[in-house]
C-alpha cells in the first residue's frame, strides 16, 4: 500500500490518510473534487422576510449580529442578505489568527438566518456527508489553496481579496466510497459532540460564579452583602470607598517602535490583551524603558485593560514587567484578589454606563473614580477572594480541558484527512 503523497502509476498525487479505519484499507486512493461541483450556490435574499441577521465568528459559527456588535448593523442592506436555512454553508472572507485565509462553517444554530451578502454561501449536493466537509473546513483545506489568490491583506472592509469563482475552484479530497466519509463523520461528531459537552459544563461554571459574586458583593445602594460568612455577622457595613482612595493608579506607555535597541530585551512589555498571561510577546531593553512612559508592575498588581476588545478585563498580573498606556494599574498589596474579583463583579455594569453600544475605551479617570464597598476586616476580604478564586481555577481546569479536547481533534483532522499538499489550487 503506497503512503499519502506518494505518486502513482500516472504521476498523480496518491491521496491517502495517514490513519484508515481498517475496513477501507483496501479501497484505494483518494480523489479530489472542487467545492463548485459538490455545491450549489445559494442566491435566495432575504426580502421582505423578518429572521435574525447573522454574522460569522471563525471557530465558533453563525452568532447573531446583536450579540456579536451590540445591536443589529444590517441597516438597510437587510434585504439583500442571504436566506440560509439549518445545513446551510457560509465562507466569511474575513481573516483571523486560526483561520487566516477565512472560515467555512454550517448552520446548525437556528433554522433560518440573514447572512451577509459578503458571505458566500452554498449548499451541498445528494452524496456528501455535512460532517465530513465540516471537517475538511476545520483543518483548514480551503485555506493554503486559497492563499496563493491572496495578492494583499484585507481590503477596507476586513475582507479578503478573493472571489467566489476562486472559492468553488478549491479542491477537496473524498474517499472512494461514501461509507468512509460517513465513518469519518461519525468520528468526529463524538468529539465535537464531546467538546460542546464539556463547553457547556464551563458555561454552568461561570453563571455559577456570577452568583456567587451576586450574593457576596452588596448590590447597588446596599452596604452588605446578601450572604455573609457567619464569622463575619457582626463585622458591620462594608465601607465605601473610592479606587484612587486605596492606591495611586497609573498607565505607562509604548517607546517608538522605529527604535530597534528598544526591544529584544529582558523584560516583559505586557500589552492589554496580555494581562493574564505568564509570557509577554514583546520585550523592552533597560533603553526602552527608560526612554518610554512604559512602567514597571509587579507580580501580584492589578491590571485593567483601558482600550480595545478586551476593555474592562481585569486580572492579577502573574509576572513582573512593563506596562503600556492601554493598561492602568492599581497596587494594592493583600486586597489585589479583592479588589480584582469586585471589578470583575462590576465590569457589565462599568461597560454599560461608560462604553456606548458595549465598544469604546475606559479612561484613567473613570477607573479612579470606581467606588467599592470594603469590609473592615482583611480576613472577610481575603476569604470573599479565595471563594471567588477557588471558582476561576475550576474554569481555567475546565478551559484546559476543552483546549486538550480541541488540540485532540486538530490531531485527527490531520491523521483522518490526507494532505493535499501537491494539489495546485
Amino acid at each position: 500500500m503506497r503512503r499519502a503523497g506518494e505518486k502513482n502509476g500516472n504521476g498523480q498525487p496518491d491521496l491517502r490518510p495517514t490513519v484508515r479505519f481498517p475496513e477501507f484499507g483496501e479501497d484505494g486512493a483518494w480523489h479530489t473534487e472542487t467545492i463548485g461541483e459538490i455545491s450549489e450556490p445559494i442566491k435566495e435574499k432575504v426580502g421582505e422576510h423578518k429572521i435574525t441577521p447573522v454574522s460569522i465568528t471563525a471557530g465558533v459559527g453563525f452568532v447573531p449580529q446583536a450579540d456579536k456588535f451590540g445591536r443589529d448593523i444590517s441597516g438597510e442592506q437587510y434585504k439583500n442578505y442571504t436566506y440560509l436555512r439549518r445545513g446551510d454553508f457560509a465562507y466569511n472572507k474575513g481573516n483571523s489568527k486560526s483561520f487566516p485565509q477565512g472560515y467555512v462553517c454550517q448552520l446548525h444554530e437556528f433554522d433560518e438566518v440573514a447572512a451577509s451578502s459578503a458571505f458566500i454561501c452554498f449548499k451541498l449536493k445528494d452524496g456528501y456527508d455535512p460532517t465530513f466537509l465540516k471537517g475538511l473546513f476545520d483543518r483548514n483545506t480551503h485555506g493554503r489553496q486559497l492563499a496563493a489568490h491572496i495578492t494583499s491583506g484585507a481590503r477596507s472592509n476586513g475582507l479578503l481579496n478573493l472571489n467566489a469563482s476562486q472559492f468553488y475552484g478549491v479542491q477537496l479530497p473524498f474517499p472512494p466510497n461514501f461509507e468512509e466519509q460517513e465513518r469519518i463523520a461519525e468520528c468526529l461528531a463524538s468529539i465535537d459532540a464531546l467538546i460542546e459537552a464539556e463547553t457547556e459544563k464551563l458555561e454552568a461554571l461561570r453563571d455559577h460564579k456570577q452568583g456567587l459574586m451576586q450574593q457576596l458583593f452588596p448590590t447597588e445602594g446596599e452596604d452588605l452583602p446578601k450572604r455573609r460568612f457567619p464569622e463575619f455577622a457582626n463585622e458591620g457595613a462594608w465601607e465605601e470607598t473610592r479606587i484612587d482612595q486605596l492606591c495611586k493608579p497609573f498607565s505607562g506607555g509604548t517607546p517608538p517602535t522605529s527604535r530597534d535597541e528598544y526591544y529584544g530585551g529582558e523584560i516583559p512589555f505586557i500589552r492589554s490583551a496580555e494581562i493574564a498571561l505568564e509570557r509577554t510577546e514583546l520585550f523592552l531593553t533597560p533603553e526602552g524603558l527608560t526612554n518610554s512612559a512604559a512602567k514597571l508592575v509587579a507580580p501580584g498588581d492589578v491590571l485593567i485593560a483601558l482600550y480595545g476588545a478586551n476593555s474592562g478585563e481585569v486580572a492579577v498580573s502573574k509576572i513582573a514587567g512593563a506596562i503600556n498606556q492601554a493598561i492602568i494599574c492599581l497596587q494594592v498589596g493583600p486586597d489585589s484578589e479583592f479588589v480584582a474579583q469586585y471589578w470583575s463583579h462590576l465590569k457589565q455594569w462599568i461597560v454599560n454606563t461608560y462604553i456606548q453600544g458595549g465598544q469604546g475605551n475606559i479612561s484613567g479617570e473613570i477607573v479612579k473614580s470606581i467606588k467599592l464597598r470594603m469590609p473592615r476586616n482583611p480576613s472577610e476580604r481575603l476569604k470573599v477572594s479565595k471563594v471567588l478564586t477557588a471558582a476561576d481555577n475550576l474554569m481555567e481546569s475546565q478551559e484546559n480541558r476543552i483546549e486538550r479536547l480541541r488540540l485532540h481533534k486538530l490531531g485527527l483532522l490531520q491523521q483522518l484527512f490526507p494532505a493535499l499538499d501537491e494539489v495546485d489550487g
